[in-house]
């Protein structure tokens, strides 16, 4: 399937800017183009071409039909679909609707999150996000910064609907919690049992590995904090780790930092409990609360 096929089938404006700019690279490569040269000739700086070719910012269709003119383009309606491809790139997602209750850069994490087919994530605190239930994940969400009411009830909504994505064929989680987010008391007994209920039965999920790291690990491979890694292998484009802090977050593609990570989460599934016992673990927490 080529490149431009499959940013029609992308969903969403992150991943239509994720491929856009992963086949703008590859004509720039293949007709030896510096990036330097290539921010020259759109009155830009190198730095502009490599944000484009990452994704990471919006496309305006006369750079995208100059620089293909530069790189040696000739087919006229391949410069007309790819120049329609980066004004589709400026189209808004559905969670900028709840643009006013999410910060900007977590908004970037959900239009990657929703471009992935394949996430692996390891959380230390809390459930993670994409296994919480409505009312835990708003006990939390309250519990943190203190927001207003309709703030707050749009961050739910956008976390349910987060959810949606492991309803698809082609989406996988890999979710790896250590034991003191999974005890973690939050909103009282009667919603962590049903915390507790819900996780029981994503153990069952087809699109869903739930693994458990138990207090007798002791120190581990991810000692910083929580972690996210996405994965976008139809794609050939590079995989993501997301790194969350108290006011941004961190996005790494480059290889070093994205292989130690994996290998992180790697070590991490080795010293949790196997995926098999996790059902029965949760089932013995669920008659704790």
């Amino acid at each position: 399937m080529s490149g431009i096929a499959r940013i029609k089938q992308g969903a969403g404006p992150t991943v239509r800017r994720m491929l856009l700019g992963s086949e703008l690279r590859k004509y720039r490569e293949k007709a030896g183009v510096s990036r330097g040269e290539a921010g020259h000739h759109i009155r830009g700086s190198e730095s502009k071409i490599s944000r484009m070719e990452l994704g990471r910012v919006g496309f305006k269709a006369r750079d995208v039909e100059d620089l293909l003119l530069l790189y040696g383009v000739t087919d006229r309606d391949l410069i007309r679909t790819m120049g329609q491809m980066a004004r589709d790139t400026n189209k808004p997602g559905w969670w900028q609707q709840y643009g006013e209750a999410l910060p900007n850069w977590f908004q970037v994490y959900v239009g990657l999150e929703e471009a992935a087919s394949r996430i692996r994530v390891y959380e230390a605190q809390f459930i993670h996000g994409l296994l919480q239930t409505e009312e835990y994940a708003r006990s939390v969400i309250n519990g943190g910064v203190g927001l207003p009411d309709q703030a707050t009830e749009d961050r739910v909504k956008v976390r349910m609907r987060r959810q949606r994505r492991l309803d698809e064929p082609n989406v996988k989680l890999w979710a790896i919690l250590d034991e003191a987010a999974v005890r973690r008391p939050v909103g009282g007994p009667e919603l962590m049992r049903r915390q507790m209920q819900r996780l029981v039965e994503l153990c069952d999920h087809p699109h869903i590995t739930l693994q458990i790291v138990p207090f007798s690990a002791g120190v581990h491979a991810a000692e910083a904090g929580s972690f996210s890694i996405l994965r976008y292998p139809d794609f050939e484009l590079s995989d993501i780790v997301y790194v969350e802090h108290l006011t941004g977050s961190l996005c790494l593609d480059k290889r070093a930092e994205v292989d130690a990570y994996t290998m992180a989460m790697e070590k991490l599934s080795v010293i949790a409990c196997p995926p098999t016992e996790t059902q029965e673990i949760l089932k013995d927490m669920v008659d704790e609360f």
